[in-house]
Formats: C-alpha cells, sequence, structure tokens
C-alpha cells in the first residue's frame, strides 16, 4: 500500500510541477495540498485522466484553522482534580462569544480551507485533496459540482456551517441550520452554547427565539477512583488474582 501511494504521490509531482503546493504521503494516504486557484482545472484532470480516474468524490469538509493546536483539555496535570473541557479558558468558543478574546493558534496560513476525499475505482486507490480559501473574512473556493455532482450538498453543508461561499454552485442555501440562523457553528469563534434558543410562549401560542441563558460552567470530575489494574504491579496493587 506505501509503494502504491509512493507512486501516485510521484505521478502527481511529476503531471502538475509546481501547480500543487506540496504532495505528501502519511500512513498510507496521499495528501495534495494546492491553492483555491488551481482546484477546479486540477479537480477537471484528476477526474478525466486516464493516469488518475478519480470518478468519485467521497466526501468534502471545511476546515478551521483558527485554534489549532490550542487545547482546554487538562488530563494527566489534573491527576487530583480530574479532567475536563474548558478547564482553562483558551479558545473562544467555550463561553461566550463577546467575553472571550479570539486566540489564534499555531498554523501559519489561511484560516479556512476545504478537504476532498477521491476515490479511483479503476485504480483502486484513494486522494485527499486540501484547498486553502485566500480571504479569511470572505472565504471563497470554486463549486466542484461540474466535476463531481455529489459535491452539490456536501458544499452546502461546508457553506451553512463554516460560511465558506462556494462560486459556480447551483443551489447554494443552508442545508442543516433553521431558517433566519445567524452565524456559522462550525467556525471556531462560534460560542458551544450558541447565540439563541427556543422556547413555547403560551401567551403567543408559538415557538419564540430569544438569548441564550445558559451560563456557561466547567464540569471537573472530583471523584477519581484507584483501579488496581492501571496501578503498578510492583507497588500496593492488587494482582488479577488476589481475593
Amino acid at each position: 500500500m506505501t509503494a502504491a501511494a509512493e507512486r501516485l504521490a510521484e505521478s502527481l509531482r511529476e503531471h502538475f510541477h509546481n501547480r500543487l503546493d506540496r504532495v505528501w504521503v502519511a500512513q498510507g494516504q496521499v495528501t495534495a495540498e494546492l491553492p483555491a486557484a488551481e482546484l477546479l482545472p486540477i479537480c477537471e484532470v484528476l477526474h478525466g485522466h486516464p493516469d488518475f480516474g478519480f470518478e468519485m468524490l467521497m466526501d468534502l469538509a471545511g476546515v478551521d484553522y483558527l485554534h489549532y493546536g490550542i487545547s482546554e483539555w487538562s488530563t494527566e496535570e489534573a491527576t487530583e482534580a480530574g479532567f475536563s473541557r474548558g478547564v482553562e479558558q483558551a479558545t473562544s468558543g467555550w463561553f461566550s462569544y463577546e467575553d472571550a478574546p479570539v486566540q489564534t493558534g499555531s498554523h501559519r496560513g489561511p484560516r479556512f480551507a476545504v478537504a476532498y476525499q477521491l476515490l479511483s475505482i479503476s485504480h483502486n486507490r484513494r486522494l485527499r485533496l486540501k484547498a486553502l480559501c485566500e480571504d479569511d473574512e470572505l472565504p471563497i473556493i470554486d463549486s466542484v459540482t461540474p466535476v463531481w455532482a455529489s459535491a452539490n450538498w456536501y458544499e452546502r453543508e461546508a457553506f451553512d456551517l463554516y460560511g465558506i461561499v462556494f462560486d459556480g454552485h447551483p443551489d447554494l442555501r443552508r442545508i442543516l441550520t433553521d431558517y433566519g440562523f445567524i452565524g456559522h457553528p462550525f467556525r471556531k469563534d462560534f460560542p458551544l452554547i450558541g447565540k439563541v434558543e427556543t422556547r413555547y410562549d403560551p401567551e403567543q401560542a408559538r415557538v419564540v427565539y430569544q438569548p441564550t441563558s445558559i451560563e456557561p460552567r466547567v464540569l471537573v470530575p472530583r471523584t477519581i477512583r484507584e483501579d488496581y489494574r492501571y496501578l503498578d504491579r510492583g507497588g500496593e496493587g492488587k494482582e488479577a488474582g488476589d481475593a
């Protein structure tokens, strides 16, 4: 599998030369990173050229690198106090959008990207493409629906959840969130508690929207149970056969 992946990677480098930013193999998976301007013409070649033959787009997903490399989890350092997300306010999504400052992670480059998972049935191999959106304020990238019709709903999902605009999409509308929803819930600066909540108002006899009333709180388990299965065998822990 690794040899086949290396051959595919080398074929991509030879065919596209400097049109791809980089190509690498990890865990038997070939990944090619390319600029947004090259996405559609390269996808047309990958689909139609007999040396590649990627007939199927298996998946498409948006990526937000805003908090890349930042963690709110405390695990081994919090042995006596338990562990939980939100032990320390490290990102802007856990707390309310207004109260938490937007912090950037270790990623260098554009904030948004789109990842494409391609499958070639004729050659029995896969390829991952990653295209970077140049504008962080309004991420725009070409739609690949002219190449793979299956991209239609995937691109609508990425538009809905990440706010990535797919230029040339035949019907770019929200697909998962409610009518009138404001914001994009998979963006890292979108609060996990949301911005609005719904309730039934008996006086108006209808469902109404209001600002969320949930107060963010840290949930840290305080009970740490010692289990002999995980203690050092040379220490005081019980052996498996002890009564």
